[in-house]
């Protein structure tokens, strides 16, 4: 069951209805999956449609990882060290994602975000590496979408009993995190293979090119 500060937390979240779930996973107090299971059961009362809980679900969970990477990008590694405790971050957990970044580079953005101990601290080596902010955000979304959907779904199916989200989402945190590894290993394979080939260079400076492209179309 959950504490009576969380609960209290939920309830005052749950009387500003979408706004409340974007910031419930914008402050990152509470775990992300609590915030999206409970936005799941107030879909099963009515009180919310389940896009609209995803979406701003989303939107709530893309932003808290941007400040984590503007810490990282302006405060750095000594910041957040000190004060990371405050956003459930700990020493362990930015050792953890420094190492999965320096070892699978840009990519492991995506493939983290659904390991448990690394999934929100990987932002910060992506913030130290001043890693574009177009790609930050576009790896950070598709991560984020089948994350929000996934929780959400678990949260309307479970209804009243949605506390037990843990319990219940353990099965698929696993499998999640089963398929993320493997897609790292896998990237950082391809990344490999890729920098033998000239001709696959060149894509892979397109695709670069088209995140810097669509990062200052946005800025102007």
């Amino acid at each position: 069951m959950l504490g009576e500060l969380i609960h209290s937390v939920l309830v005052f979240l749950e009387g500003l209805g979408y706004w409340g779930i974007m910031l419930g996973l914008m402050l990152e107090v509470i775990p992300s999956e609590i915030v999206l299971s409970y936005a799941g059961y107030l879909v099963s009362t009515g009180s919310i449609t389940f896009w609209g809980a995803v979406a701003f679900g989303t939107i709530g969970g893309v932003i808290a990882q941007l400040f984590i990477y503007w810490i990282g990008r302006y405060g750095g590694r000594p910041v957040l060290e000190r004060y990371g405790k405050y956003i459930l971050i700990q020493k362990k957990h930015i050792d953890y994602a420094e190492d999965w970044f320096n070892r699978y580079g840009t990519g492991v953005i995506f493939t983290a975000r659904f390991i448990p101990v690394v999934r929100h601290a990987i932002s910060i080596p992506a913030g130290i590496a001043k890693m574009s902010h177009a790609k930050f955000i576009t790896l950070t979304t598709l991560a984020v979408i089948p994350w929000s959907i996934v929780f959400v779904y678990l949260g309307f199916k479970l209804g009243t009993e949605w506390e037990s989200i843990n319990k219940v989402a353990g099965p698929y945190v696993k499998y999640f995190a089963l398929a993320a590894i493997v897609c790292a290993i896998g990237y950082f394979v391809l990344k490999k293979v890729m920098k033998k080939s000239d001709y696959v260079k060149r894509i892979y400076a397109d695709i670069d090119s088209f995140f810097i492209v669509i990062f200052r179309k946005g800025k102007e």
